[in-house]
């Protein structure tokens, strides 16, 4: 991990990142490629986790992570699988056009190590065993203050530091919502005797305990009786083995648990995702029940959203405005995803009605359309930002073409490593000018001749040329023309420069 030598720290950075997380790392990454000055403080004195927590990546989260060169180092220590699921029905994507049509099983703690080491690559700062307890920011920065005493100045601060964001509370953000209904207990624990496996429902949700990959130790997740008040002390193993006993009738001899955590589904959203030069990504912007496997993925998400657009406006090439596209965009997103964890929270639970609606909706799953619809919504591969009218691929993801160029085959993706945007031109060479903004925008000369395709919508009509952002999203989308490029370009990349 990239700790400054000495624990020293810089006084100032351009961009200060409260926490070290998923969503922190990624966009340190981002900003990195960037060349922007990145800092991140992060409370933890190592990249260490306890436990297991978020347990896997969605396919388009596999697919962000391929625009950067990275996802064969995260393929290559998890395990793909068909887990895309909704109201307990798992819904294969095998079929969906993508090179990644599978969601991979890889437990947090190795995900983010994994990326703690690309952001150690780049050479983040990471300033451990200190938190962010304030901050005040002026026409010009923040000054961000620490928990040794010591503070730091930055033109913007990012709040990563989770659902009970300091950052988010200090910025008088309102993070309306909804009081949770259920808690759970979560944890790794050795037990005496074999226990009862696989998953079980009552009226109140659902609950399980399993064995590891060792074999020896098992997991558990366990619905609480009444639902624990946000001030509740840390569960204890006293707490798990009551757990065990109320759900199952015996505590199958519980020895010892190396880590217990809790979780409920309590659901809140940050009414606005900036404030000034502080902005909020991943649980401190929103949070939900784990069900489905959402989080992580949508803070990664996040973080690759705000990233290039960040760094455009640290660097001067875009005005600040630039930023209100991100709440802009990303704020549906996450109300979708907090949408979608109410829904499955209820459906996980066991009375006689309820049964009948997930009956109902696992023969919808069945038919052909809803699953494709749920599926590509539950492995973020539907993803439209509204960019206004258009072709089809207007907002969208680009889907990683096999292209020919003029130095040989090139993957789509493989012309993201970078971060930065990319004019597609795929009719005459030469017919489009970017010069103006040749600084920012690389173009690239080639042909494709496959379908274009697209998951839920299938075949679309072959762009002669496509604007597409450091994120993957599509900007502009030519038909023979340049029609509203040069619009397109100044929107997301500045002005243009001198000739």
């Amino acid at each position: 991990m990239h700790e400054p030598a000495g624990g020293r720290i810089r006084r100032e950075h351009a961009v200060v990142i409260a926490g070290g997380g998923p969503t922190g790392l990624m966009l340190a990454g981002e900003l990195a490629l960037a060349r922007v000055d990145v800092a991140i403080v992060e409370r933890r004195a190592s990249q260490d986790l306890d436990g297991s927590r978020a347990g896997g990546l969605h396919a388009r989260t596999i697919e962000v992570l391929d625009q950067r060169g990275l996802a064969e180092r995260f393929l290559s220590q998890g395990k793909p699988v068909q887990v895309a699921s909704f109201g307990g029905n798992t819904l294969d994507i095998s079929d969906f056009p993508t090179r990644h049509n599978y969601a991979l099983a890889l437990w947090q703690k190795h995900f983010e190590r994994i990326l703690a080491e690309w952001v150690a690559e780049l050479a983040v700062p990471i300033y451990r065993g200190r938190e962010v307890t304030g901050f005040a920011q002026d026409d010009t920065g923040v000054d961000v203050a620490l928990g040794d005493g010591r503070s730091l100045r930055a033109a913007f601060l990012v709040g990563c530091d989770g659902g009970r964001s300091v950052v988010r509370k200090k910025a008088g953000i309102d993070f309306p919502g909804w009081d949770p209904s259920v808690s759970f207990l979560i944890a790794e624990a050795e037990m005496a005797e074999e226990p009862a496996g696989g998953i079980r429902r009552d009226e109140k949700g659902v609950y399980a305990v399993g064995k590891l990959e060792d074999g020896k130790r098992v997991r558990a997740v366990l619905r609480e009786e009444s639902v624990a008040p946000a001030d509740a002390p840390a569960p204890t193993l006293e707490d798990l083995r009551a757990a065990l006993v109320g759900l199952y009738g015996t505590d199958f001899g519980l020895r010892s648990a190396g880590w217990i955590s809790r979780f409920t589904d309590m659901t809140r959203q940050a009414a606005s995702y900036r404030a000034g030069r502080v902005l909020l990504a991943g649980d401190a912007a929103h949070i939900h029940s784990p069900v489905g496997g959402q989080g992580l993925n949508l803070g990664v998400q996040d973080a690759v959203n705000l990233g290039w657009k960040l760094a455009q406006v640290v660097k001067g090439t875009s005005p600040a405005t630039l930023l209100d596209t991100y709440h802009a965009e990303r704020h549906p997103v996450g109300a979708r995803v907090l949408r979608t964890s109410m829904a499955q929270t209820a459906l996980s639970r066991g009375d006689a009605r309820m049964d009948a609606v997930r009956e109902t909706i696992a023969e919808l799953m069945r038919m052909e359309e809803p699953r494709k619809r749920y599926a590509a919504m539950m492995s973020g591969l539907d993803l439209r930002y509204d960019l206004g009218e258009g072709h089809p691929l207007l907002g969208r993801r680009m889907p990683d073409l096999e292209l020919s160029t003029e130095t040989g085959p090139r993957r789509l993706y493989s012309l993201l490593h970078e971060a930065r945007p990319v004019l597609l031109d795929l009719g005459a060479p030469g017919a489009l000018d970017v010069a103006p903004w040749a600084d920012r925008v690389r173009r690239v000369d080639a042909r494709y001749g496959g379908t274009w395709e697209l998951p839920v919508l299938g075949e679309v009509s072959a762009p002669t040329a496509v604007l597409i952002r450091p994120d993957g999203h599509v900007a502009w989308v030519g038909g023979g023309t340049d029609r509203d490029l040069g619009e397109a370009l100044t929107t997301w990349f500045g002005p243009p420069g001198p000739p």
